[in-house]
């Protein structure tokens, strides 16, 4: 290989070329391997540095490379020659990114520490490995991840009762499981734990029956199924810290205290500050954050306040910006200046012996957004009252049904002969008047500013619940018995973290579907005593990837010594 550097009017471009034999002409012709890019975009990169003897460098340690691997694969296909029957041909090698940082994890010797404390001959290594990256990749059954496994290039070495027992010991070691992911994830990253968000979610079960872990409760999805919720802590970067799992009945408020004890006495964790949402900010859990180096950030409903709060609250006068200090008053804003603005009023108030501050903040943008939402959620009322009135059945407060009005009087104040169901206008009236109003209650001295950023990132904590819940299918849940549907989400939230530490090191450059699918797709095809294919296409993802971790995947063909070298180094 050699440097071409290709000169126009206004540039020159470096690229990487190599020799090549065309058999068709029986002669020699050059062929682009890598470009480099221009001389100007270069010297940018490179600080300034000279990209003429920068690239002949790279290119002397490409020929070096090629050199140690310079024997060329040639392969014979019989086109009358039947394919070995049973004989698997294609393998997945995107796993192993994510072997890397199990590995990086230490999860492999978790797994010893554990072998060892019960004794056990199966390889739970290769069981939690497994049943990791298939819950990334190929989200299936218990059943189905034993099958699947079989696609990785490295082979399962378990059987299936195995996994099922691996299940039994995983719900035993949950608490030490998190607290060694904790531990070992600031080898990796360092951790922003000043911030600790806290949020509850639930699973639904494909069953009637509640027992157990398994009770019917409050379902976030409206589903009429038994439930179990689980409450996670996550650090100020998204990566997952700590999570429980409790019964389906349980009150939400209730689950946040014995947690954070948890992450208090095993992360070896003391000053932090606990942000949450309305329903999860009880008087109590702000009390119990209002003590030693703890404190707490967390929403608060404007039409639950007090009413001289309330009053002060939707006051158009008295509002301000961050780092301004002109009062405005929000009746009478230019709206495509301040559209994307966010203003904000603040007071300290105490009640029950508990000081805290009241930030209240307005925004054009956020009140268009609700005007919308509230009146895609009036269209649906309207359309059901119309064509299908049968199917309102109760009325609920918390979704688009409120604003549907029933009556079992004619306008003349007689009784009707059946119930009769029109928009209810004041309901729409009462909504409106707290458009664009957001608030929140902190017992910190930082600016409102400051405040307000911390609170913004909650969608994080979200993001988390959305991806076990949609990319990761952690449900419906199929286990019955308590221990196996804990290891369940042991394995779910190990994922979780592996999954996130991956997504920061790639700088969130991707989206998750962008990420899963890339990884999904990186297959490879066996040839017999030579190696792997890539039957994958290389793409700026995939190039991210690989300078990210320090191997290649990419080779016309991985023969068995580089491949060897790739299980070495993602293990190490």
């Amino acid at each position: 290989m050699r440097l071409k550097v290709s000169k126009s009017k206004n540039a020159a471009s470096l690229y990487v070329i190599k020799s090549v034999y065309n058999p068709k002409t029986q002669s020699n012709t050059s062929k682009i391997v890598e470009k480099l890019g221009t001389e100007a975009s270069l010297r940018k990169k490179l600080n300034g540095k000279d990209p003429y003897k920068w690239a002949k460098e790279y290119i002397e340690e490409l020929n070096r490379k090629e050199e140690e691997n310079k024997r060329e694969v040639l392969i014979k296909y019989s086109p009358v020659k039947f394919i070995e029957k049973d004989k698997q041909l294609l393998f997945n090698g995107g796993y192993l990114f994510l072997e890397s940082i199990y590995h990086d994890l230490g999860i492999d010797d978790l797994c010893k520490n554990i072998s060892d404390k019960y004794k056990f001959k199966y390889d739970l290594n290769s069981i939690l490995s497994r049943l990791i990256y298939g819950r990334i990749l190929f989200p299936t059954s218990k059943l189905g991840t034993f099958k699947l496994s079989k696609k990785f290039i490295d082979q399962p070495k378990f059987k299936l009762q195995h996994i099922y027992r691996a299940l039994e010991v995983l719900a035993k070691e949950m608490d030490y499981v998190q607290s060694w992911l904790y531990t070992n994830s600031l080898n990796i990253s360092k951790r922003n734990t000043g911030v600790l968000y806290y949020d509850c979610t639930n699973f639904f079960f494909d069953i009637e029956q509640e027992s157990g872990l398994k009770q019917y409760g409050i379902s976030k999805e409206h589903r009429p199924n038994p439930i179990v919720q689980m409450g996670l802590f996550m650090d100020g970067d998204g990566i997952p810290l700590a999570f429980n799992i409790n019964k389906g009945n349980t009150n939400e408020q209730l689950t946040l205290k014995p947690l954070e004890k948890k992450i208090l006495s095993d992360f070896d964790l003391s000053k932090f500050v606990v942000c949450t949402d309305a329903g999860l900010a009880s008087q109590s859990n702000r009390k119990f954050n209002d003590r030693d180096d703890r404190a707490f950030i967390t929403t608060q409903s404007i039409k639950k306040l007090k009413k001289h709060l309330k009053t002060w609250a939707l006051d158009s006068k008295g509002w301000h910006l961050v780092d301004d200090n002109t009062t405005y008053d929000i009746s009478n804003l230019d709206e495509d200046k301040y559209f994307d603005k966010i203003f904000y009023k603040q007071r300290w108030i105490k009640e029950d012996n508990l000081e805290q501050k009241l930030i209240v903040t307005f925004s054009l943008k956020y009140r268009d957004y609700q005007r919308d939402v509230r009146n895609s959620q009036i269209q649906r009322a309207q359309k059901l009252i119309d064509k299908n009135p049968k199917k309102i059945g109760k009325l609920n407060k918390n979704d688009y049904k409120r604003f549907i009005k029933k009556t079992s009087l004619t306008k003349e104040g007689e009784k009707a002969d059946k119930e009769i169901y029109t928009i209810h206008t004041e309901n729409i009236s009462k909504d409106e008047v707290y458009d664009g109003f957001y608030g929140v209650c902190t017992n910190l001295d930082s600016s409102s500013g400051e405040i307000i950023e911390v609170n913004k990132n909650r969608w994080q904590i979200e993001e988390c619940f959305r991806i076990m819940k949609s990319e990761f299918k952690a449900r419906p849940v199929y286990l019955s018995r308590d221990d196996r549907i804990k290891a369940h989400f042991t394995t779910c939230f190990m994922s979780l973290i592996i999954y996130k530490l991956l997504e920061k090191k790639l700088e969130k450059k991707y989206t998750c579907s962008d990420i899963i699918d890339n990884l999904k797709d990186m297959n490879f095809y066996k040839v017999d005593s030579e190696g792997f294919v890539p039957t994958y296409t290389r793409n700026d993802f995939t190039d991210d990837l690989h300078e990210t971790f320090g191997f290649r995947t990419d080779y016309q063909i991985l023969n068995k010594k580089h491949l060897k070298n790739i299980f070495k180094q993602t293990k190490n």
